[in-house]
């Protein structure tokens, strides 16, 4: 027979701690009874229960105080704050510390009841996952492959496709041939394009990344090549470029298909000779760069356009690797999610972070439009609101994702026709909007949370004459 679930009740008011024993034992729970935060603190010690109902305001040994003793065991045991202090200030420290919930007096019985069972259950399933991980451990690993290197932490996938790309890596790793990686924004041309410098004979070497999408048009030959004292003004110091930097290296041109065509010229020089000059002066400067780029654009039809030179395309393009959207390897979003978790962990000192089942389902029938970058996005604020905890199906903010927005007149029986095109453009218009909202008309960080470069927002912006 199983043991009732036990809850400490922690209020030094006694007609309200007594009130919520009735309605707890009326659910079946065992209960538990503290008066402040002393005997609370020993209550947890010594009868280990399964979560805490905890008054802030007590005497002796506050909430704040109790919160901020149990400290890491807040990860395994909910705490639901239920105090009469009002204020987001309260409640921002509450959190920060590591309570699950918190709930105002005079409170509801049933919001009591429901924010305890939804923090039974979270705890239920992280011990659920613990377990699994348990028996996961104590099977045999997989031997590693033998191949004296480490993948990076960041390239992950075991769909076919990507072992296609892992392997194209590999072959075009071990040559000084220049490389073209394509793939649609978000999908993760960069971290291909740091694993090619780590894999080669350059890896000793510096690894300087170029968004060329982000420089100012009248900037980027100085910032590519370097000026001299003088040469413009402003320039009160000589200043090598990004590709004196890169000497003995690798040279990352990101969104290579933003280049003016007078910089893809000069570009087009390093390439055939390897030499060029700074802005301003006259001495012809040699580099052993190696040049990676990548693109979201299909740069042969742009080259037809008249908007990137030929000569260029082939010169860049003399490997080329093609990383395939999300939607086309769901395989790859469980590791995916497992590695952003981690990533998380490191990043922000968490605890162990969880999925639920379903919540993972939840992402896995996504058609993630903005790729891995999209979805590291969305799992970051998941955490946030789990609080470092469990994600559940209820943290994860998908009905605002850009795959979701549908235009009212779409939406309507009307049975009139709505053109493709038209339906499209709505709802890239609406993203475009609800991005300068959110970033507050700033359209550098607008760009980066909508995965394109600041022409192609600049553009858009001009298109559906948008006012940031």
């Amino acid at each position: 027979m199983n043991n009732p679930v036990m809850i400490l009740v922690a209020d030094d008011d006694r007609t309200i701690r007594r009130n919520l024993v009735l309605l707890l034992k009326s659910e079946g729970y065992a209960t538990l009874e503290a008066s402040d935060g002393r005997e609370a603190l020993a209550s947890i010690a010594t009868d280990a229960p399964d979560a805490v109902l905890l008054d802030l305001k007590m005497p002796g040994r506050d909430g704040m105080e109790v919160l901020a003793e149990l400290g890491p065991k807040l990860a395994d045991l909910p705490v639901i704050v239920v105090t009469a202090l009002g204020g987001s200030a309260v409640a921002i420290e509450a959190m920060r510390r590591g309570a699950y919930d918190y709930l105002t007096k005079p409170f509801d019985l049933d919001e009591v009841l429901i924010t305890l069972k939804r923090a039974l259950r979270q705890r239920a399933l992280a011990e659920e996952v613990k377990a699994l991980r348990s028996r996961a451990d104590e099977s045999p690993a997989a031997p590693p492959a033998d191949d004296g290197e480490d993948d990076g932490p960041d390239l992950v996938g075991k769909s076919a496709s990507m072992r296609e790309v892992f392997k194209a890596i590999g072959l075009a790793a071990a040559t000084d041939a220049p490389v073209l990686i394509a793939g649609e924004s978000g999908t993760g041309k960069e971290l291909v394009a740091s694993a090619l410098h780590r894999h080669s004979d350059r890896a000793s070497g510096p690894f300087i990344r170029v968004n060329c999408g982000a420089l100012p048009e009248g900037l980027i030959e100085s910032e590519l090549f370097g000026h001299e004292k003088g040469a413009f003004t402003g320039a009160d110091r000589q200043k090598p470029g990004r590709f004196e930097r890169a000497a003995g290296g690798t040279i990352f041109l990101d969104e290579v298909g933003e280049l003016p065509l007078s910089a893809q010229a000069k570009i087009l020089r390093v390439l055939q000779q390897r030499e060029f000059e700074r802005v301003g002066g006259t001495e012809i400067l040699r580099t052993d760069a190696r040049i990676i780029s990548a693109t979201h654009r299909d740069l042969a039809r742009e080259v037809a356009a008249g908007r990137f030179r030929e000569d260029l395309y082939y010169r860049l393009n003399v490997a080329r690797i093609v990383i395939p959207p999300l939607r086309d390897r769901p395989e790859d979003i469980e590791p995916l999610v497992e590695h952003i978790l981690r990533r998380l962990e490191h990043r922000h000192g968490w605890g162990e972070l969880t999925i639920s089942p379903g919540a993972l389902r939840v992402i896995q029938e996504r058609s993630w439009p903005g790729n891995v970058r999209q979805l590291e996005n969305t799992l970051a604020r998941a955490v946030i609101g789990a609080r470092g905890r469990m994600i559940l199906p209820e943290h994860l903010d998908v009905d605002e994702l850009p795959d979701t927005v549908i235009p009212e007149a779409a939406a309507t029986d009307s049975g009139e026709p709505i053109p493709l095109r038209a339906l499209l453009a709505e709802v890239e218009r609406r993203a475009i909007q609800r991005a300068l909202v959110a970033c507050q008309g700033n359209r550098t960080k607008s760009a980066e949370r909508l995965g394109i470069s600041r022409r192609q927002l600049f553009d858009k912006i001009r298109e559906y004459d948008l006012h940031p």
